[in-house]
């Protein structure tokens, strides 16, 4: 568990909620090749959800949602005894419900894992997204998004290295254990509404932003808690340079008293031949309540490549 609060677009959430499945180990058999192959077919799953994402019919902000309600669920769990006893479980749902120009949206999350009996992860994500569109361009929008962490009353070794540079929790002092839950958050939760605009909204080039208004929530792993007014902005761009090379770029951020949060997802995408794409992308994550030796902002480059033949 690491000790965060991060922003979460409706829209970057919505686009994250399916829950991955958990491959058979490559050292589960010595000559089945499906154990590998599995795995391989994972790997190529995932790196072509990034491009489909990218490429999100939301993107362009007024998408073919059919009427009525739709939507799907997934599960995956993995489990192992022996050496080590480790349990994997991820729930995700999804439903949307459209009616005339009033589009909702509901997803959700679970995450649990455990190692050696010894829980690891107990995250829960929930977001409601709902669109009234008042024309092509102008649009009303409500969300609500909460993110709740079961381990906040608890301290982990990499938070007491993020801290402290202690490498083992065990070796903490009460005070330091006792500052690191303070600063740990158990939810994050925010409700707003306001506007949207589609300052572009082509196939080729798609821009749009909007900014709200709301209540933002946090709760801490001591019981604390903080109450007050959390405004929001995000912008979703995406340009098609040629047919086969397109530009992304979301940005989210949410700042209230307490703390400023801002995610920036920079993607190009090429698509090279029929048999072969490539994703470069770039991932700025700004959280200004990070205490300790923690820097206040994660960057991650990411390079995803799709072949077959």
């Amino acid at each position: 568990m690491k000790k965060s609060m991060k922003i979460a677009g409706a829209s970057a959430l919505a686009l994250m909620i399916a829950a991955p499945a958990f491959a058979q180990s490559a050292t589960d058999t010595i000559v089945n090749p499906n154990s590998i192959g599995d795995q391989i077919d994972q790997q190529r799953f995932d790196v072509q959800q990034q491009f489909d994402r990218s490429n999100d019919a939301f993107r362009y902000g007024a998408p073919g949602v059919r009427e009525g309600l739709s939507g799907g669920a997934s599960l995956g769990y993995s489990g192992n005894t022996g050496n080590n006893e480790t349990q994997n479980l991820n729930i995700g749902a999804r439903l949307t419900h459209k009616s005339g120009v009033f589009t909702q949206n509901l997803n959700f999350l679970m995450q649990y894992q455990e190692n050696d009996e010894d829980s690891q992860k107990e995250k829960v994500y929930g977001i409601y997204d709902g669109v009234y569109d008042f024309n092509d361009r102008f649009y009303g929008f409500v969300m609500g998004r909460v993110v709740t962490d079961g381990l906040a009353d608890e301290v982990s070794d990499t938070e007491a290295e993020d801290y402290f540079g202690v490498v083992d929790e065990s070796l903490l002092s009460d005070a330091q254990r006792a500052e690191i839950i303070a600063n740990t958050v158990e939810q994050d939760a925010f409700i707003g509404v306001g506007p949207g605009y589609r300052i572009f909204n082509r196939e080729d080039l798609a821009w749009r932003v909007q900014v709200g208004v709301g209540q933002s929530y946090l709760k801490f792993g001591d019981g604390r808690s903080e109450s007050e007014v959390g405004y929001v902005l995000s912008s979703r761009f995406y340009w098609a340079i040629n047919p086969n090379v397109f530009v992304t770029m979301d940005t989210d951020a949410l700042n209230s008293d307490e703390a400023l949060r801002v995610n920036n997802d920079l993607g190009v995408n090429f698509k090279i031949t029929d048999a072969f794409s490539t994703r470069v992308s770039y991932l700025s994550d700004y959280n200004e309540a990070r205490g300790g030796s923690q820097d206040r902002t994660d960057n991650t480059l990411g390079v995803s490549l799709v072949y077959g033949f």
